[in-house]
């Protein structure tokens, strides 16, 4: 008994120390019970293995039932917890808010700058987030807290334990999800009166152009200069604005590009992307988490001024946040006459 105790600890202890899950730890418990089972039965009576272990197979045939009763005991409670359980009816959309739409909503209806009216265009408006990483997330979050109607994400990653730090959106439980799923099942229990479109792949030119062809909006958190000019290109061939951010260790920077509207493309701002060396990843050179937020909630905002037609927009201005020295700074950018982008018509 004391052996089969000994063993059965070491075997706890051992699974304890490499984090395995529950059920693994318990399989290991129920293969040592069969493997004293076999014992008994198979050596004769009175061998010292047999003694060293309880001596009668009985015993551990009873421990053995008592735990497949307490399993399946278990079981039944989750198939009857899974019958009683009430599926979510997702919200009717009318053409008129409900009372619940205009209770959520209040703040933004009681904002003179927005409005019914304005609060109506968010409901309509169809926006794509290329990423749901860093600058996804809060954008994803704010975007959908404010109730625009369809959002569209696109990011081919999958959750993991490093990006938790500061992609607030993920859960622990996610890691190993594709992102766009994690951030759909977020997105729709903050606010299940919006429609959200998951796109589980990379962005690439040739599926760019049918995608952003079925949103007004396009906001960029991608996290390569690849996908940037990808994103610039075709928002200027369909000319849809874009709200483009990006980040680095302390320093974020944030602005709109609408060449149809008369300011530059990103583009012309950015002509080529810099060296690699000059400008790491995240992951080589660190950021601090919640900057992240800060500069997505503020692609969150340009949204939702560019829907609603409140105040004036970053278009034309590069806005700098530098939350190390507490400094935030704003550029004026012009076109390029000579971009081959947005003189060029983006994408051909």
């Amino acid at each position: 008994m004391i052996m089969v105790g000994t063993m059965a600890i070491t075997l706890w202890v051992i699974g304890w120390l490499m984090k395995a899950p529950y059920a693994v730890r318990w399989n290991m418990m129920a293969i040592l019970l069969v493997g004293v089972m076999m014992i008994h039965v198979i050596l004769p009576n009175g061998h010292p293995l047999r003694m060293a272990t309880g001596g009668d197979a009985r015993l551990w045939a009873i421990f053995f039932g008592f735990g497949v009763l307490v399993w399946l005991y278990r079981k039944f409670l989750g198939v009857l917890k899974a019958r009683v359980r009430q599926p979510q009816t997702p919200p009717v959309k009318s053409e008129s808010f409900s009372p619940t739409e205009l209770d959520r909503y209040a703040r933004h209806i009681i904002l003179r700058e927005v409005g019914g009216p304005g609060q109506k265009a968010l409901r309509d408006a169809n926006v794509l987030v290329v990423g749901a990483g860093g600058l996804g997330a809060p954008a994803l979050e704010y975007l959908a807290a404010a109730g625009v109607g369809t959002i569209g994400v696109v990011d081919d990653d999958v959750v993991e334990n490093a990006n938790l730090q500061r992609q607030v959106i993920h859960l622990d439980r996610n890691i190993g999800m594709p992102k766009v799923h994690s951030a759909a099942e977020a997105m729709k229990a903050q606010n299940p009166f919006v429609t959200v479109r998951p796109y589980a792949r990379r962005l690439e030119a040739d599926i760019a152009a049918d995608l952003f062809a079925d949103y007004d909006l396009i906001l960029d958190g991608s996290d390569n200069f690849e996908t940037r000019y990808l994103v610039n290109a075709q928002a200027v061939a369909a000319e849809k604005p874009l709200i483009a951010a990006a980040l680095t260790q302390w320093e974020g920077q944030i602005s709109v590009y609408d060449p149809a509207k008369g300011t530059p493309c990103y583009a012309c701002v950015f002509p080529q992307a810099p060296d690699p060396a000059l400008v790491p990843s995240c992951a080589e050179a660190g950021v601090i988490g919640p900057l992240p937020g800060v500069i997505g909630a503020m692609m969150a905002v340009e949204a939702v001024k560019l829907i609603t037609g409140a105040g004036e927009s970053l278009g034309g201005r590069l806005l700098i946040y530098d939350a190390l020295y507490a400094q935030t700074r704003t550029i004026a950018v012009k076109s390029d006459g000579s971009c081959k982008v947005c003189k060029g018509k983006g994408l051909r």
